[in-house]
């Protein structure tokens, strides 16, 4: 019993890691300045530059992307955009006659009348094509609802300057702005603190776990290095990029000031399928790198920083999220049974460890991204869910709340055990399957609960169920199918 309880106590311990990690990244954020990265050039960096949009069914928001990238601070003369056609159904190729007729010689429409094959094989169908002449000094890969900044662009060239970075991306923000729901105010929230925030510190340690799929943009040098091709064996090609590009010798680079808006899904169905298709990605990336990981520089080629402590802490971190919380609660549950006076110390603690990291990313969000911030400050506040919200303010005013739990009976003198507390102490495990269920529920007719289960349960913790759902459907070896959300053109422009 004796080595039960001490393995349980590490296990709570272990429960504040990723909070902690994420915590390490918000304080590296200040050291970019030493990056020396935005550095005011004399003269700015402007190569010829093909875009590539891959379209499958896109007609409702290519006219709104396509029209902004022409309108872009950028050289006419040096920027050709470049629409592969994934054999759509829909009105997409008529949208595209109208458009290479309104800019004759500015865009091309490649079409592929046997498609299906996912986004991957489309781009490396107009990547083909672009390289197949010199013209092309550099490649922009977006998705078709992007709508960039006017200045997003030139932002970004400037970086591939020097010919040590062979890829840079952007900031992608959540476009619906005051159109939105409260699922694309917790994605807008979420982008801050996963883009906007988590990319500077990655800059800091000079290696970048992922170029945004939507705003990714390459040296041509960078892209022959690598094959010419993106990888289509996973369904992360674009972190399979990013990889290959650090492993290869050149640096990728995050821009925060170029800045590009996305549409994001709007129910807890779109969500859930775009963040499986991603967290099945991620972990294909993890098993297909598993010799770069806590290597240092030595795993493969010189410069790269993808083997240092600090990134695998920061990629796993993620990736053990659900067992860690599983993990904690069960070990909690375990010390509140056996021995209650000991169990509420290791509570305590780690909810007023989650309450501090949780402040300062918050605080930290706001500065980074305060117009975002002013638009789903709600959803941050109860980003982790309002269930853990009220925990961790219980918990860390214990004088205010202790004589209140035990008026009540919950918080016990004589250490009996309460439905409220085993509540309490197995929340962290519990939310999983809270937020899962409002997934479920979003088709039924209780749909309504979805939201309210969601806003209880956390968002967060609907991250890491589909975590869960990625990784046994990889165990399972279900196969990996490219399933891109539905658009509807309802980014907020201007």
């Amino acid at each position: 019993m004796g080595i039960l309880r001490i393995v349980s106590e590490v296990i709570v311990f272990l429960g504040a890691f990723p909070l902690v990690v994420a915590i390490l990244q918000f304080l590296l954020i200040g050291f970019q300045r030493f990056r020396k990265q935005y550095e005011h050039r004399e003269r700015p960096y402007l190569p010829r530059t093909a875009v590539l949009i891959p379209a499958w069914n896109e007609a409702p928001v290519l006219t709104a992307s396509v029209t902004g990238l022409l309108a872009l601070h950028y050289p006419e003369d040096r920027l050709r955009v470049v629409v592969i056609d994934d054999a759509s159904t829909d009105e997409t190729p008529k949208v595209m006659r109208n458009l290479t007729r309104r800019f004759p010689g500015r865009i091309t429409h490649l079409r592929r009348e046997n498609g299906g094959e996912g986004k991957a094989h489309t781009l490396n169908h107009g990547l083909g094509y672009v390289l197949d002449d010199d013209w092309a000094e550099a490649v922009l890969v977006m998705d078709a609802d992007v709508v960039f900044d006017a200045d997003a662009l030139w932002r970004m060239t400037r970086h591939l300057a020097d010919p040590e970075v062979g890829a840079v991306t952007a900031y992608i923000k959540e476009g619906s702005g005051d159109h939105g729901n409260y699922l694309t105010r917790y994605i807008a929230y979420e982008y801050v603190t996963a883009q906007a925030a988590a990319r500077r510190a990655q800059n800091v340690l000079g290696a970048l776990a992922c170029l945004a799929g939507g705003a990714q943009l390459h040296s041509r040098a960078n892209l022959d290095a690598i094959g010419g091709r993106f990888d289509t064996s996973t369904l992360a090609e674009d972190t399979v990029t990013t990889f290959e590009t650090q492993l290869a010798g050149r640096r990728v680079i995050f821009d925060g000031f170029a800045t590009v808006l996305a549409e994001e899904p709007a129910d807890l169905a779109g969500l859930w399928k775009q963040r499986l298709r991603w967290a099945r990605g991620n972990l294909q990336v993890t098993r297909r790198y598993g010799r770069v990981w806590f290597r240092g520089r030595t795993a493969r080629g010189e410069g790269h920083r993808l083997g240092s402590i600090l990134f695998g802490l920061i990629w796993f971190s993620l990736l053990a999220t659900p067992v860690l919380l599983v993990a904690c609660s069960a070990s909690l549950l375990f010390l509140y049974l056996t021995n209650a006076g000991n169990a509420w110390q290791l509570f305590h603690w780690l909810w007023v460890t989650n309450l501090l990291c949780y402040l300062l990313i918050t605080f930290m969000s706001a500065v980074i991204d305060p117009k975002t911030f002013r638009r789903s400050w709600f959803e941050a506040l109860i980003y982790p869910g309002a269930i853990a919200t009220c925990i961790m303010v219980i918990t860390a005013l214990p004088a205010v709340f202790m004589p209140v739990l035990e008026h009540h009976g919950i918080l016990a003198p004589d250490g009996g055990i309460h439905p409220v507390m085993v509540l309490a102490y197995g929340w962290l495990g519990l939310c999983l399957p809270v937020a899962w269920l409002a997934k479920v529920l979003t088709g039924t007719r209780l749909r309504w609960l979805a939201p309210v289960l969601l806003h209880l349960a956390g968002y967060g913790s609907l991250l890491a169920a589909c975590l869960v759902a990625a990784a046994g459907q990889e165990l399972r070896g279900k196969q990996a199918i490219w399933d891109k959300t539905e658009k509807t053109g309802k980014v907020a422009i201007g």
